[in-house]
Formats: C-alpha cells, structure tokens, sequence
C-alpha cells in the first residue's frame, strides 16, 4: 500500500498539529480537515464537519486522500451537552469510515481514549481487573464520552466486516498528551506521591486514569506506524508512556490504589500500568519520552 497523502480531522487540535508536522517530516502531503480550518501547517486547509457525510466525501476527493487520521471530536465531556459528546465521537467516526469505503482510502487511524474501558471521565472509580492493563481488559464505561469513544471502536470493528471497508483501521487508546511544559509544571514540580494528589484533589483523575500520559511526539510517531501497518481488520491499541506520572514506585501503586486487581506480572520501579506490547509487537513502536528525563 502506496501512502502519499493523508487527510487528519481536527489537525488544529491539541495532538492534531503535531501529527500534522511529524507526517510532513516523514514525506507525506497532510490536509487538514476541521470546522474551524486555520491550519498554518498543513499542506492543504479544509473547512468541514465530519458528521456531514457528502461534504467530508467531497473534501477527501479533493485532496485525494490515501489515508485518514480521525482526531477530530470533541476531547473532553464537560462543556458540552451529554448527547452532543456522544454525537461527536460516534457519529464521526462513521462518517469517516463510511467516507474511506466510498472512496477506496485502505488505511484509517482513530483516536480512541482509555476512557473506552470505563476509565477516565468515570464518576466512580474505575473497575481494574488486571495490571498491566491490556486490551483484553473489560470495558464498563457509563459517561457520554467513555460510551462514545467505546461504541465508535465498536463502529470500526463492525465496519471491518463490510467487504468495502477499508484494509487497515486502528483505534489509538490515548491517555492524557501533555507538552513538555504542562509536564513540566503538573509532574515534576508538584507533590506526585499518592498523598500528594489526593491534597491535590486530583487522585479521582489519575488513579482512573492509571497514572498513565504519553508525549505528543511518542504518540505522533504512533500515528504514523498505525497508518503504514499492514495488518487487515480492525484493531486497538494501548498508547502510554513507558513510566507513571507519580514518584511512588508501580508495585506500591498496585498494592494501594488497585488492591483487587490481578497483578500478572512482577512491576519494576516506575513501569506504566498500561501494557503497550501489542502496538510494539504489531506497529515496531515504542515511547520514548518521559516527563523524568532531563530537561522535560
């Protein structure tokens, strides 16, 4: 599969530009798709809805897209309606999907969450059954947007079935993609023990969450590997950083936050709870950015 150009939703975004720039570093012709346009990156800027079928279908036409990366929903559940999130991230996807078949494009990256397992935006603490999470793991998700971003892999996993589908469709389980600046500010110059984030009334958030994060750059590079697998159907993957954002060593964190969880292999030092061997072994990635390294 030949890949020259891609169309990436949402390249305005807060992942969106740095993907934009990585794939044009590595020899792709990128167009952004979005509402809002106003890329000063990408090669080409399109103002569309990718909830409306028959233009998203026109602007990949126009650009004649080989591939598609689909960040573009909306991030967070809290400033907009319950059903609008849900809307954004299902509906959307489709669109594109269905857009990718009508147009013979072979190869589609989705921007899940780990929200899709019930993790994240959960009021409750979220149900872990096993460390390091994988993508065997359950899903229970409740809130509009885990329900949405579940319900879109499922999209894709049904749409793999359709003998028009496109080849290759990989759905990203993304945690939270801080810049090196936020990291800077939220890990390394904060108290990140576990008594310092419940003072910090933050603990809810990140033990949801598995203390997990991933920089931007490590996730872009994700990006590019899932657009140039050649593996057919659909499939998920963890994204994560190597290590946790807290001080407190993972065995502890396990031991403390997710006394119930089965613990299926011995945890080391600061080891992420998020097991990212599928996207190694299927995609040749690895992270390689921490917030602990010099200068982060």
């Amino acid at each position: 599969m030949s890949l020259e150009s891609v169309a990436v939703t949402g390249g305005t975004g807060r992942l969106g530009p740095t993907v934009v720039d990585h794939l044009q570093a590595h020899g792709y012709t990128v167009t952004n798709l979005s509402r809002s346009g106003g890329s000063d990156r990408a090669d080409n800027d399109v103002r569309v809805s990718t909830t409306d079928a028959g233009d998203l279908v026109a602007a990949l036409a126009s650009v004649e897209a080989d591939a598609i990366v689909h960040l573009g929903t909306i991030s967070t559940p809290d400033h907009d309606p319950g059903h609008r999130v849900f809307e954004s991230n299902v509906q959307s996807t489709y669109v594109v999907l269905e857009a990718a078949a009508a147009l013979d494009i072979d190869s589609v990256v989705i921007a899940s969450s780990m929200s899709a397992i019930g993790g994240s935006f959960e009021p409750d603490p979220a149900r872990i059954d096993s460390l390091p999470i994988d993508e065997t793991h359950r899903a229970t998700p409740s809130n509009p947007y885990g329900l949405g971003k579940y319900v879109a892999e499922e999209t894709a996993t049904g749409f793999a079935r359709r003998a028009d589908a496109p080849t290759t469709i990989a759905s990203l389980r993304f945690p939270w993609m801080p810049s090196e600046a936020e990291a800077q500010a939220t890990f390394a110059e904060r108290d990140r023990t576990l008594s310092g984030l419940r003072e910090d009334g933050v603990f809810h958030t990140v033990r949801n969450t598995l203390f997990a994060y991933l920089g931007r750059e490590d996730a872009a590079r994700l990006v590019r590997r899932a657009l140039e697998a050649e593996f057919e159907g659909h499939e998920v993957f963890w994204a994560a950083a190597d290590d946790t954002s807290t001080t407190v060593e993972s065995a502890a964190i396990a031991q403390d936050v997710y006394p119930d969880a089965e613990v299926r292999a011995p945890l080391s030092g600061h080891q992420s709870l998020v097991s990212t061997e599928k996207a190694q072994q299927m995609l040749g990635w690895e992270p390689e950015w921490s917030w602990r390294d010099e200068g982060a």
